[in-house]
């Protein structure tokens, strides 16, 4: 069952948190001179790219992620007319072992360099400011993925975003899978809008689209498992094409825990 409720809309880009966010706290704080490391702390982050060897896509480290003059490309690179960090992930594209689909997608770290696993007890929080440049069919903008307790390799709940403006969660409904779909806001192509999904106490999954808080319990079999945050553009369409795609546009992103 879930559970609806409002509370306040915010227009401003997600500000900075002590753990990664947009540096100097707005959107309009972005320099489009700069690679996304010069603009957004990338050092919880690592970078999964539609490129490489067929099931083995190429992954950018955080440490060459960082800094003014860190990496970017075709794929993951800064708009040089707002300071957007921008994803590209055509749908023809090499993909990992499990997926039919092309990615542009950051992976949750830990600051040493090994890769996030947190706990579902306590409270864990992404946010994000961004806007769907293009999308042929519709495009997961964010998720929180299973980690380490077993051998499942689903989702805890994926965030999409479909050509005709709808936002949908998909939340899993086991590890085993099987996902049910829950409209959470609809926002038109190329405007700018705001996320949240958060984890409450383990208890629930929290997902907020433009102030309105949505809830949905965790099945149990999700609790042995360890949990991690991931964000950008993992298209859900595939073709020949190397011209169609999912193009996604960052204004703010943070995660939290505590």
């Amino acid at each position: 069952m879930k559970i609806r409720s409002k509370v306040l809309a915010t227009a401003t880009a997600v500000g900075i948190s002590a753990t990664v966010g947009l540096l100097g706290g707005t959107a309009q704080a972005a320099d489009p001179t700069k690679a996304p490391g010069g603009n957004f702390d990338l050092g919880v982050w690592q970078l999964q790219e539609p490129v490489g060897s067929p099931g083995s896509p190429t992954t950018i480290s955080s440490s060459r992620l960082q800094g003014a003059d860190g990496f970017q490309d075709s794929y993951f690179y800064t708009d040089t007319r707002d300071g957007a960090m921008t994803f590209w992930a055509p749908e023809k594209g090499v993909t990992t072992p499990n997926s039919n689909y092309a990615r542009s997608e950051l992976r949750e770290m830990n600051r040493s360099g090994s890769a996030a696993d947190w706990s579902l007890s306590g409270s864990h929080k992404m946010s994000a400011t961004l806007r769907v440049v293009s999308v042929t069919s519709n495009v997961c903008v964010g998720q929180i993925h299973l980690g380490s307790g077993g051998s499942s390799t689903k989702p805890l709940i994926e965030l999409y975003y479909h050509s005709n403006g709808d936002i949908v969660a998909g939340v899993e409904n086991s590890p085993a899978g099987g996902q049910t779909t829950h409209t959470v806001g609809h926002v038109a192509i190329g405007k700018t809008w705001t996320y949240t999904i958060a984890v409450s106490a383990g208890a629930s999954i929290d997902v907020t689209v433009n102030g309105s808080v949505t809830h949905y319990p965790i099945a149990s079999g999700f609790k042995a498992y360890k949990q991690y945050f991931k964000a950008g553009s993992y298209n859900q369409s595939s073709s020949d094409s190397t011209t169609k795609g999912a193009r996604v546009a960052f204004y703010g992103l943070t995660v939290a825990h505590s």
